[in-house]
């Protein structure tokens, strides 16, 4: 088979019997393996349309590392576990006489952004929520429900896209969420966006037809199928625009933005990292140092000498 037949499917099954095989990697390691060259894999092929190993280049694997970044919220030590198995994919490719050339070799780690996150103000918040309603669109009602539970319970994108309505308690006033490795926890959920939620709901979701499997999520796309993190991405992104917010915003943004704020209002720092279900306190620690720079702020503009 030439390289330019080599099909994506074909690639990967050649990988997986190159690792348990040759390599005799760990049921473990091999699972981890194929399961991070065949997101790379299908979103080569799906998403930026590289129809076979032979077509893909250093700018592909780039596009893809930003996207885990960006879209799919990958830290710096998951992007490197993503990049390893790309390199072992393509290196094996490559030694076997399937590949010419090897896309990864001169990619280096994106480069992670060690300044402070980036959050919006209270006025900034409340104008991007507002902006979610724009006459004529008709989900405009989900998306402002989805915005608000961003700000209110501090949820990462893919918490929001895989809430289930039995997770959902009005009357107590929580969502229980599902977390990363499993991990449940319960966040409060604020009035508004509670009212918002059960005005989606009650309008347009009770009104809307489900396609199976999808029934118990609580937020749908207009198919009637489970909402996706790259949905949800753009929705955040658009908004933002029409908000007149030219500062780069994503769902991830009213995480930080959550955290901030409840910090800056005095919030105790282990009460934050269960909301937010950090499993170390030092990853919550990041929003002190944020309270810190607004407190230099408060200083510089309000001392006397300042």
């Amino acid at each position: 088979m030439s390289s330019e037949t080599l099909s994506w499917a074909g690639a990967l099954s050649e990988f997986e019997q190159y690792l348990a095989i040759e390599q005799g990697a760990a049921g473990p390691t091999r699972s981890a393996y194929l399961h991070d060259a065949g997101r790379y894999a299908r979103y080569l092929e799906q998403t930026l349309q590289v129809a076979v190993p032979a077509a893909a280049d250093a700018g592909h694997v780039r596009l893809f590392l930003t996207h885990l970044q960006q879209v799919c919220d990958l830290q710096e030590r998951s992007l490197a576990r993503n990049l390893s198995a790309i390199r072992a994919f393509h290196g094996f490719l490559l030694s076997d006489g399937l590949l010419e050339h090897n896309p990864c070799e001169r990619i280096e780690m994106p480069k992670m952004s060690r300044s402070l996150p980036l959050t919006l103000s209270v006025p900034e918040v409340e104008a991007l929520l507002a902006a979610a309603i724009e006459p004529g669109d008709a989900a405009a009602i989900r998306n402002r429900a989805m915005l608000e539970l961003l700000y209110s319970a501090g949820l990462r994108v893919s918490e929001l896209a895989n809430l289930e309505l039995q997770r959902v308690f009005f009357q107590e006033g929580f969502v229980r969420i599902l977390g990363k490795g499993n991990k449940e926890r319960l966040v409060p959920a604020g009035a508004p966006a509670l009212r918002w939620l059960e005005r989606y709901l009650r309008e347009v979701r009770a009104a809307q037809p489900v396609r199976r499997g999808h029934e118990s999520y609580v937020f749908l796309n207009q198919r009637g199928g489970r909402i996706s993190r790259v949905s949800v991405f753009t929705i955040v992104q658009e908004t933002a625009r029409r908000a007149g917010i030219s500062r780069p915003v994503s769902p991830h943004t009213f995480r930080h933005t959550f955290a901030t704020h409840l910090i800056e209002g005095g919030a105790d720092l282990r009460a934050v990292q269960d909301m937010l279900g950090h499993e170390s306190i030092t990853t919550t620690e990041i929003y002190l140092h944020v309270d810190r720079e607004y407190l230099r702020e408060v200083h510089a503009l309000y001392h006397p000498r300042k």
